[in-house]
């Protein structure tokens, strides 16, 4: 497999530094071909991980790629959002189904600040 499952057919949207150059331009995902050249057994293992971890299963595509956005959201990858929400929409998946995923990831964030906010509560001792 190739870095090509990485080239998405969606619009290129592009997030400008403030001093000037771009990050997250989706076109940045053409230089995996350049891992693939320099890393080619690391790089072949991750293509056949990927496909085998997004392929149907017990889990069908289309809820495979909702937790992916979910994963995504909580890492704030754009280029992970951007791929996903398309494999997703590929897969059937509804606005709605999406924006619960949205909701979802944002409910584990905060989640996760609460718990973690217990580590710096102190009991008071009587």
């Amino acid at each position: 497999m190739s870095s090509a499952i990485f080239n998405p057919t969606h619009r290129h949207e592009e997030i400008h530094l403030a001093g000037g150059g771009t990050v997250y331009d989706m076109k940045n995902l053409a230089k995996l071909k350049l891992l693939d050249a320099n890393a080619p057994e690391g790089m072949k293992a991750f293509w056949a991980f990927d496909k085998a971890a997004m392929a149907a299963g017990a889990i069908p595509v289309k809820y495979k790629e909702l937790i992916a956005l979910g994963v995504a959201f909580t890492t704030q990858c754009p280029y992970c959002i951007e791929i996903h929400a398309g494999r997703a929409r590929e897969a059937d998946a509804t606005d709605n189904e999406i924006a619960e995923a949205v909701v979802v990831a944002a409910a584990l964030r905060a989640g996760g600040a609460m718990t973690h906010g217990t580590h710096a509560m102190k009991a008071r001792e009587s």
